[in-house]
């Protein structure tokens, strides 16, 4: 049987190129086309079925790469991605990699091909370095939702400047003894997020000539449980214990905020609870936060993908999203 690799030989392009032509896909020049065409029709190639759905019309089918699902912000964006697709033909097939504990190993070259999709949307997960080679020789669209990955186009946030803002609001009402609640993850799977959440606090705790007690940093996984856990500690801290603290989830704020008023802590009359993400139950609790839409982020970034399916070359490009503060009752001046 004549293979990919004979009409790529005998048009003297690469494999990629004669399947990009095959499916219709963008960054394919008309001449160089119709020879590959041709050249298939002359050697006799079929497609498999799946490449002939391929050629016909593309598999209609956009990936989704999550860590989780069931945590907000996956799934908001999943939902997000979803609406976008209703009734513009097109099916999403969902890549849960549900934490450390699933195998990694070439997952994209394999998973992707296997599954059929025609672009793919990440969800703010850290890649190794070839994992990264892998998504590029797919030769497929791909966007990145949340946090920043090296090399491909993400939309999102400016999570430097959430945690800015949301600490120089404590800072601006006279906060100067600030405890940090990390979003420290419990997988290898999101790394980017974290680490640039806690560089935007130090550097508007010490911009503002402020000194940060390294024994005030506790840390949890971006659930609520996790803030549950980090107030028990917290409680723990010796006197005087901090007027305030800034929590990288609106999660964790939540549970913070729980087992605060649980123990009879008046919140903000005795401690100043602040998140970022913007969660519905926020505004139910009264949560200062740094609000963010990930469905609406995550239909912008399924927006790029079809534009680039559809022969907009260059639709997929980097675009950072809305994102606002949000004073609500959770804090005020610290007591004199």
């Amino acid at each position: 049987m004549v293979g990919i690799e004979d009409v790529a030989a005998a048009a003297g392009v690469s494999t990629a190129t004669v399947s990009r032509a095959i499916r219709g896909l963008p960054r394919v020049s008309p001449r160089t086309r119709a020879k590959i065409l041709a050249t298939a029709k002359e050697l006799g190639y079929v497609p498999s079925s799946a490449a002939s759905r391929l050629a016909s019309g593309k598999t209609h089918t956009i990936g989704v790469l999550a860590p989780y699902v069931d945590r907000w912000f996956f799934g908001k964006a999943i939902a997000g991605v979803d609406r976008e697709l209703h009734g513009r033909g097109y099916n999403l097939s969902l890549f849960n990699l549900g934490g450390r504990t699933q195998p990694r190993e070439r997952l994209f070259s394999k998973a992707m091909v296997q599954k059929q999709i025609d672009a793919l949307l990440l969800l703010c997960m850290y890649l190794h370095e070839e994992e990264i080679d892998d998504l590029h020789a797919i030769d497929m669209p791909l966007v990145v939702v949340g946090g920043p990955v090296p090399g491909l186009s993400n939309v999102g946030i400016d999570d430097y400047q959430a945690a800015r803002t949301i600490t120089e609001h404590l800072i601006e009402l006279g906060h100067r003894h600030i405890a940090l609640l990390h979003g420290q993850d419990d997988s290898d799977l999101n790394f980017s997020v974290p680490r640039i959440r806690v560089e935007g606090f130090h550097d508007a705790v010490h911009q503002s000539g402020l000194e940060f007690d390294p024994d005030t940093a506790l840390f949890g996984n971006f659930t609520v449980e996790s803030g549950v856990e980090a107030m028990r500690r917290f409680l723990e801290l010796p006197a005087p214990r901090p007027t305030a603290i800034v929590c990288a989830s609106d999660e964790m704020a939540l549970g913070v905020l729980f087992e605060a008023r649980r123990h009879g802590i008046r919140i903000p009359e005795e401690l100043s609870v602040v998140g970022i993400d913007g969660h519905e139950m926020g505004a139910a609790v009264g949560l200062t936060t740094v609000w963010q839409d990930p469905t609406a982020q995550a239909r912008r970034g399924t927006q790029m993908l079809l534009a680039e399916l559809g022969g907009d070359e260059g639709a997929v490009h980097p675009e950072k999203a809305e994102q606002r503060l949000i004073v609500r009752e959770s804090t005020a001046p610290p007591r004199r």
